[in-house]
């Protein structure tokens, strides 16, 4: 009897050490959040499951918890989501206010907000075109001045843009931060669809980086959309001469997901 508990001991604490510990101390200025239940969410078999909860009191809340895995989660409240955050080893600080929320504290968690920094400055940039614009209007400036000046501020903010998040996945397509900012980037689009700044990331991506479920996924839906539209616009261009579209309607998409 004795040699069976030892073994189940042993057997319990080698399963034990294999996992790790995370811990996340949360603070908030934000009055809505005070009595409301935080869930920490991430996706685990294509389905977003709630892997923690926890209630803010007078501004505090608090997470902790033994996973197996690191991962690229988000802090909920109720069906509204917050914040993202990587859940991985170590003392992990969340703050939460009216300007901004921020995760400090473990590596990944780091550079993923030091990226969503510089993204949130570009999607400022953008925000403050627009201000511009009514204003030069205001200063009797033509529309067609202000048009060119300012398409051509746009694209350029646009292109450091797109270079910004490329370069971080790439640098991140080995760990949770990879994919996860590729799931950001590709969500802007109402369905799977091949970019320039998409097939650059796959001509260059690792294989556990392609091998990622919501990468694959995507990447497979996107070249049979993009298949079935060529071969379907390559025929009516044959029969009518007519020009092929290039962006095919929600319901022609719906239907080439649903395989007909």
């Amino acid at each position: 009897m004795n040699k069976i508990l030892y073994a189940a001991i042993v057997i319990a604490a080698a399963l034990a050490s294999c996992a790790e510990q995370y811990n996340i101390q949360g603070s908030s200025s934000v009055a809505r959040l005070d009595g409301s239940k935080l869930y920490l969410k991430a996706l685990k078999e294509a389905k977003l499951q709630s892997i923690d909860s926890c209630e803010v009191v007078h501004g505090k809340f608090k997470f902790a918890g033994i996973f197996d895995t690191t991962l690229m989660a988000s802090l909920y409240m109720d069906e509204q989501s917050i914040m993202p955050l990587v859940v991985e080893q170590g003392n992990i600080s969340v703050r939460i206010d009216d300007v901004q929320q921020n995760v400090s504290g473990t590596p990944l968690n780091e550079l993923l907000y030091d990226f969503l920094e510089k993204h949130n400055q570009m999607d400022n940039q953008m925000v403050e075109l627009s201000h511009r614009e009514s204003q030069m209007l205001l200063d009797g400036i033509d529309e067609e001045t202000i048009g060119k000046q300012l398409s051509r501020e746009a694209q350029l903010i646009a292109t450091r843009m797109d270079s910004l998040e490329t370069h971080f996945i790439i640098d991140n397509f080995d760990n949770v931060l990879g994919p996860g900012i590729f799931m950001m980037v590709t969500s802007r689009y109402q369905y799977p669809i091949l970019t320039p700044q998409i097939e650059e990331l796959m001509s260059k991506a690792t294989d556990k980086f392609k091998s990622d479920a919501y990468v694959s996924n995507y990447y497979r839906e996107a070249n049979e959309i993009h298949e079935k539209m060529r071969n379907g616009d390559a025929t009516a261009s044959t029969a009518s001469n007519a020009p092929i579209v290039e962006e095919p309607t929600d319901s022609i998409v719906q239907s080439i997901l649903n395989g007909e």
